[in-house]
């Protein structure tokens, strides 16, 4: 296996990791209130989340902004609660075709989740005589597999609410409460560690 393909694999399996389920309740968090016709906006979303990530990694990795480690662990679990939440105040996507809240809020809890990983991969990057391939590869790795799971968690969406008929507001609202509950044990977990 190369540099490329390692790193590549690196990026998924870190968001793929069901012991790191953060990433993976964010994603969903965030694609609770699609259906897959709104595929470009979910693409928005995973890609601005990805670039946020992809941001802070590279400022980590080159030693140019830190965070301490215990306040990543407990803005990780908020960023999603915050998601969840604003899906429960607001469980339909807006209709217009101009930038939504929820980009921003892609991009920008992308930055703190970045954070969370960085200085596991700092100390693998800095073995590196050039940084740049290897991120670029993770940040791809990583984007394949929030699109992995927004496949199975569109796909599962579909099958409630087109074949099993469960109403889609209803959907929305138990998936991200679900999720929102997670995110503030995490944070009492977080506080409490």
């Amino acid at each position: 296996m190369n540099q490329f393909q390692a790193y590549f694999k690196l990026g998924m399996d870190h968001i793929l990791d069901l012991k790191g389920f953060d990433h993976i309740l964010f994603i969903i968090a965030l694609c609770a209130i699609y259906l897959l016709r709104d595929w470009k906006k979910i693409l928005i979303l995973v890609t601005a989340f990805t670039i946020g990530h992809s941001i802070t990694l590279a400022l980590a990795t080159l030693n140019i902004f830190t965070v301490k480690a215990n306040l990543i662990e407990f803005l990780i679990p908020v960023t999603i609660a915050v998601t969840a939440f604003f899906n429960i105040l607001r469980p339909r996507p807006s209709s217009g075709s101009g930038i939504q809240a929820n980009y921003f809020f892609a991009l920008f809890f992308g930055l703190i989740h970045g954070l969370g990983f960085s200085n596991y991969l700092k100390s693998l990057l800095g073995r590196e005589s050039s940084i740049w391939e290897p991120l670029l590869a993770f940040n791809l790795g990583l984007e394949v597999g929030q699109l992995i799971i927004v496949g199975i968690f569109i796909l599962i969406s579909s099958i409630a609410i087109g074949i099993l008929s469960a109403n889609r507001k209803e959907w929305a609202l138990v998936i991200s409460s679900v999720v929102f509950g997670m995110a503030i044990m995490m944070v009492l977990d977080a506080i409490y560690w």
